[in-house]
């Protein structure tokens, strides 16, 4: 079987996606398959129409990537791919419609605001400062900043600007940062994050030896089965059940977890999150790699 690992492409999370397409390249080669590596860019549909490609692994983050865009053309390309569709690969990329849906289903996320361009005077959600400003459709926290004072707002506002016109004003949860991935519907151990900053931004989570992993997180009985079973709730209620999908939480003081966001298309570089619960697992890379690509479909019916 021919697989093509779609990469880099035009994101601002280029760099890390070049790092998770070798990775996922080489585990495949090992395993046998014959791979293409295509850097995506704008003649991407073109170049797969004519590849003979039979499958595809998607290892493109951000924009174009994750955001359904790719998997719209795969769709139309009829070309199987790896991860959620169209529909939940769009949704889970808008933190807002994310959140709505969230919400919708009765799980807990934190309360936020979305200010409009152009507006003087922007409202915090009803527990004030500290707060957390993120562009509403980039990963990576790219952009993202933890405001403790409104005199610091103008400022991160415009620095999450830069990467989205759309910005989102969320009630900080102090507490610990876990994150919880789901493998074809079921969830693997649950990770505690500890940034040696304090706080996880883009340096944090690509520069190793920044940030500590705790694998499983040392939670009190049945925290670590709560966490679990939301993050399976949270994926179904975005439509994002296909592939390997990871679910960040903040969990209080008081062990209430909270739903921070939906990664759909999780990071498969050396020290990314999903590969690390997958070996806690027992599930070495390769086999990873493998299980993700197995799960490879299309939303539409084919011809």
């Amino acid at each position: 079987m021919k697989i093509g690992v779609l990469y880099g492409g035009l994101s601002a999370e280029r760099e890390v996606s070049l790092k998770s397409g070798r990775a996922v390249g080489e585990a495949l080669e090992s395993l046998g398959y014959e791979v293409e590596m295509l850097d995506v860019d704008r003649q991407i549909a073109g170049t797969l129409n004519r590849s003979g490609i039979e499958r595809v692994f998607i290892a493109l983050h951000g924009a174009y990537g994750e955001d359904g865009t790719i998997q719209g053309i795969l769709e139309y390309l009829q070309i199987p791919y790896t991860g959620p569709g169209v529909m939940g690969s769009s949704l889970a990329m808008d933190k807002v419609m994310s959140k709505k849906l969230l919400l919708a289903a009765g799980l807990p996320t934190p309360e936020f605001t979305v200010p409009e361009p152009g507006c003087g005077r922007v409202l915090v959600p009803p527990g004030g400062f500290p707060v957390v400003v993120k562009p509403i459709a980039e990963g990576s926290s790219l952009g993202m900043s933890v405001v403790k004072r409104a005199e610091e707002l103008p400022g991160a506002l415009a620095a999450a600007r830069r990467y989205s016109p759309r910005v989102m004003v969320e009630s900080f949860i102090a507490g610990r940062e876990l994150t919880a991935a789901v493998l074809a519907g079921e969830p693997l151990p649950v990770i505690e994050i500890c940034p040696k900053s304090g706080i996880y931004d883009y340096q944090a989570k690509y520069t190793k030896g920044f940030t500590r992993y705790l694998v499983p997180a040392p939670l009190p009985e049945g925290v670590a089965e709560n966490i679990g079973e939301l993050a399976c709730a949270s994926v179904r209620a975005l439509h994002c059940t296909r592939g390997a999908v990871r679910v960040d939480f903040r969990l209080d003081d008081q062990l209430n977890p909270y739903v921070i966001e939906i990664n759909t298309v999780p990071g498969m570089t050396e020290t990314s999150l999903l590969p690390q619960a997958a070996a806690a697992a027992g599930i070495a890379f390769p086999a990873l790699v493998e299980q993700i690509l197995e799960g490879a479909g299309l939303d539409l019916a084919t011809d």
